[in-house]
């Protein structure tokens, strides 16, 4: 059953409203004074989150690529010779290698720990397009499933002490002739008959299903997955900021099962198919802040692997603060999901701002059946919202599978205050499933306009409003 507000202009209707109380007695005991306390409680803890999270230092040392051979002219390859200037930093112990003012091709580069990549003001970094420079394959998480693929563009595993830097650009040359395409989507210039990863995804989320072995799950050449732009894996202190980042294959920011990381005054602008910003996967105490993100899909999306595979490693995404970012086109601002199998806690989100007709989602949480997983301990404050083109605050269980698994997903102390927002569809759009509803969502001093659709309320336990006004009407439950 959809609980329904009836009138938009009111948040529920009298019936509904009473459904809820009768519901949530024990929890209305707590009162305004307790309900507060436990928002507090939650952000109470970032503090001890941002004293763990310290960027990298590196030694005075630059070692410029151009000395190696690279050459800025946007044609030669000067893939070796970033690669050998990485190698001798890493070499003397660590340094900055740095990308000079110019156009400068290369294929993927691999960093090492201690070595900070700086691309100066003016440099631009042009990845090529033919995907056989990024073979041989390495391990990878894709959409969230342990496989060897192709080469991230900026990739590192098991590197510690790294960093990615400079006001420099990042340009992965996607486009609809080059890797979306394999997405398999007429809307991008794919037709039948073309190149699609629709039957390697679907044989790799079997193979996830059923523990085949890595050594199996090979793809590369002829399977078109397309790679993440930048993916660190299984490393700790990663720095990544003020680069700029366009024309990404698929995810631009990627890390996995990583530790200790900033991503600081990074402007993202990739609109292509699962061009997802900033998509931490299985990583602790991590800050992101101060980023500007344009993007094709999410512009933040907090993983933690996917159904059974993201379940057997077990490795849930925490301690995850972002703050003062601004979101403009995409799926979701603030994602959580859709894969989440290993589970995502504490998660802190302020002081952002997300303004577009080309946004959906403000605040996303994706999940189905299929994924199970626990989402846990999320705290959102001082959101500022123009418009946007669905829900503020958007819970859904029926994401792709929906309720056609044997999982049971758990979403529960989700706190989300002083938020405005002049213009969308639904306030809130929470649907959980009847053997799994979400539990304990507080929605306190928030004024949403404009609001055009009654919210919709599907099988959630413990859901409170205090002092929140929607198209001028106080509602408090």
């Amino acid at each position: 059953m959809t609980v329904g507000l009836g009138n938009p202009m009111t948040l529920l209707s009298r019936r509904a409203a009473l459904q809820q109380t009768a519901g949530l007695a024990a929890s209305a005991m707590l009162g305004k004074k307790a309900w507060a306390a436990a928002a507090a409680t939650g952000w109470e803890s970032v503090p001890g989150i941002l004293s763990r999270i310290k960027p990298p230092e590196f030694p005075k040392r630059d070692f410029d690529v151009t000395q190696f051979g690279a050459v800025a002219d946007g044609v030669k390859d000067s893939t070796d010779a970033i690669a050998q200037a990485i190698a001798r930093c890493n070499q003397a112990g660590g340094g900055r290698v740095v990308i000079p003012p110019g156009f400068f091709a290369t294929g993927p580069v691999h960093l090492k720990s201690n070595v900070e990549l700086h691309l100066s003001p003016d440099a631009t970094l042009k990845f090529l397009r033919d995907p056989s420079r990024y073979l041989p394959v390495v391990y990878t998480r894709w959409e969230g499933t342990e496989c060897l693929n192709y080469s991230p563009f900026i990739y590192a595993y098991e590197q510690d002490n790294i960093a990615i830097t400079g006001t420099g650009t990042l340009d992965g040359q996607a486009d609809c002739e080059h890797w979306w395409p394999w997405k398999g989507h007429r809307d991008c210039g794919w037709s039948n008959g073309q190149p699609s990863q629709e039957n390697a995804r679907n044989a790799l989320m079997q193979m996830g299903e059923r523990d085949a072995p890595l050594a199996y799950r090979k793809f590369g050449e002829g399977h078109f997955l397309r790679p993440s732009f930048i993916q660190p894996v299984r490393g700790k202190n990663i720095l990544i900021q003020g680069v700029t980042i366009v024309n990404s294959p698929m995810f631009e920011i990627n890390p996995v099962m990583c530790s200790n990381l900033t991503v600081r005054d990074v402007k993202i602008a990739s609109h292509g198919p699962n061009n997802d910003g900033c998509d931490p996967d299985s990583c602790v105490d991590m800050l992101i802040e101060n980023c500007v993100f344009d993007t094709g899909d999410d512009c933040i999306a907090i993983k933690s692997g996917r159904n059974r595979d993201g379940r057997r490693l077990a490795s849930p995404s925490e301690n995850i603060v972002i703050r003062n970012c601004r979101m403009k086109d995409g799926h979701g601002g603030v994602t959580i999901g859709s894969e989440m199998s290993g589970g995502v806690r504490n998660v802190f989100a302020e002081r952002c701002m997300m303004d577009s007709p080309h946004l959906n989602q403000a605040l996303r949480f994706k999940t189905n059946a299929m994924r199970g997983g626990t989402i846990e301990n999320v705290f959102v404050r001082n959101i500022t919202i123009g418009e946007i083109a669905d829900a503020i605050l958007h819970i859904d269980f029926n994401y792709e599978e929906g309720p056609k698994g044997p999982e049971h997903p758990l979403v529960r102390n989700i706190d989300v205050r002083d938020v405005t927002c002049r213009n969308a569809k639904y306030a809130i759009f929470a649907r959980g499933f009847r053997d799994a509803p979400i539990q304990d969502v507080r929605v306190g001093n928030c004024t949403f306009e404009h609001v055009s659709e009654a919210n919709v309320i599907d099988n959630v336990r413990d859901f409170r409003l205090d002092a929140v006004t929607i198209n001028g009407k106080r509602v408090n439950v």
